[in-house]
C-alpha cells in the first residue's frame, strides 16, 4: 500500500467541496441518519457494557475540615 500525501488531501478537499454544494435538506437528513447511527452504537455500547464490574472509590484519608 503506497502512502500519498499528496492525493490524500486533495480528496479529502473534493469531497469537502461535494458536501458543501449539497442542498441543506439533504444535510439536515445525512445529520439525522448520522444521530441515527450514534443512538445505535450507544445503545449498543450501553448494553455491553453491563457486564462490567464498577468500584466505588475509595475514601481519601486526608478529608478537609
Amino acid at each position: 500500500m503506497t502512502f500519498n500525501l499528496k492525493k490524500i488531501l486533495e480528496s479529502k478537499r473534493a469531497l469537502r467541496r461535494n458536501l458543501a454544494a449539497r442542498p441543506v435538506a439533504e444535510k439536515l437528513r445525512m445529520l439525522d441518519a448520522l444521530r441515527e447511527r450514534e443512538l445505535a452504537i450507544r445503545g449498543h455500547a450501553a448494553r455491553s457494557d453491563s457486564r462490567v464490574t464498577r468500584e466505588e472509590p475509595k475514601p481519601s484519608l486526608n478529608k478537609p475540615e
